[in-house]
């Protein structure tokens, strides 16, 4: 394996608690993993990043056609059953199945003592969000959830300047993440099947303004959602008959008196991402990679970038403990989904 180094003496490794006298990356021992799913759109990248990190082991996926070009693309093993896959020798799972698939997988994967990687969200049912948490705690498993925009440089620095009280009591949150995908017409048919995803925009590009939103604010006490469904052309007839909505707002409240704005979408052209924190001393912006802080009466000042943090992915692959993303975190990313969803103004 390029990169490896072959050494003499056992070392402890991290991850799996064991001492292994083989092929070492970089003082982490080389994962085998396995792709459980390759229904999400960030599948080819989770791989390519475990084939340069670890070892894929092989790929399933319930369709046929899916899996078998995914495992040509990559050149692994084609697993005909999730048993199959189950009783290989992959250490771990990263899951990109659909979202209604996840809790099912992922407690079969835990108690094969299987170690999870998964792309969000985690359940649609909180109650499912609890089995998964039952599961991996009962077989000892180790849980990562991709929740990438807490290693961006843009939401450290805000991060830090809160923690630090830069700008005071924090009173207001706005984070708007969009694309073109509906109407530019990229995303993959599956992404508008209602069932599957349990839902649209929201839910999906969505998720990123939530974890952050919490990140920032804690659990909120309220919820108000406007869903749109705004691309309207003939092959969004076609690819989106349910009418998922395309172009979304939730507005929440928190125990302290702030607000938080999540705006999301899949029909904007050139539109940045925006993160903006305001409190009773200053107020945060981060766009267009720059961070800047502003109060009364005095000029804006740019705030440095940290380096960006180790992905989710990578912390997971060679066992760097990673805080933030873990099994709470992603229960209550499907509370917070429950709420935007079950308080919706069309």
């Amino acid at each position: 394996m390029a990169g490896a180094l072959r050494i003499k003496r056992g070392k402890f490794c991290i991850f799996c608690k064991n001492f292994h006298y083989d092929l070492w990356k970089g003082g982490i021992c080389s994962m085998k993993v396995a792709i459980l799913g390759v229904w999400h759109v960030h599948a080819p990248g989770y791989t390519e990043t475990a084939l340069r990190l670890g070892e894929v082991v092989g790929i399933y996926d319930d369709n046929p056609q899916w899996r078998a070009e995914f495992a040509g693309r990559y050149n692994i093993r084609e697993f005909t059953t999730v048993e199959e896959l189950l009783c290989s020798d992959a250490e771990a799972v990263l899951v990109c199945a659909a979202t209604n698939r996840h809790a099912e997988l992922m407690i079969a994967a835990a108690e094969h003592g299987k170690h999870i990687f998964t792309e969000k969200v985690l359940a649609l049912r909180v109650e499912d969000c609890l089995r998964v948490k039952e599961a991996v705690e009962k077989n000892g498993v180790r849980f990562v959830i991709s929740f990438p925009w807490k290693c961006h440089p843009g939401p450290l620095a805000l991060k830090r300047a809160v923690d630090e009280g830069l700008i005071g009591k924090v009173n207001y949150l706005r984070f708007r993440n969009c694309h073109s995908g509906s109407i530019d017409h990229w995303l993959p048919p599956h992404f508008y099947n209602a069932e599957e995803c349990g839902g649209g925009a929201m839910i999906d590009l969505g998720a990123h303004g939530m974890y952050l939103t919490h990140w920032i604010l804690g659990e909120p006490l309220t919820y108000a959602s406007s869903f749109t469904h705004f691309c309207r052309d003939d092959k969004d007839a076609e690819l989106n008959p349910s009418r998922l909505e395309d172009n979304a707002v939730t507005v929440m409240t928190f125990a302290g008196g702030a607000i938080a704005v999540n705006e999301t979408g899949f029909v904007s052209q050139g539109c940045p991402e925006i993160f903006e924190i305001g409190g009773d001393r200053g107020y945060l912006t981060y766009t267009r990679n720059r961070a800047v802080y502003t109060a009364a009466g005095k000029a804006p000042v740019e705030l440095e970038l940290p380096a960006s943090a180790k992905s989710p992915l990578a912390c997971f692959l060679d066992g760097t403990p990673i805080e933030g993303c873990g099994i709470e975190e992603a229960i209550m990313l499907t509370k917070m989904m429950t709420g935007a969803y079950g308080n919706v103004k069309a």
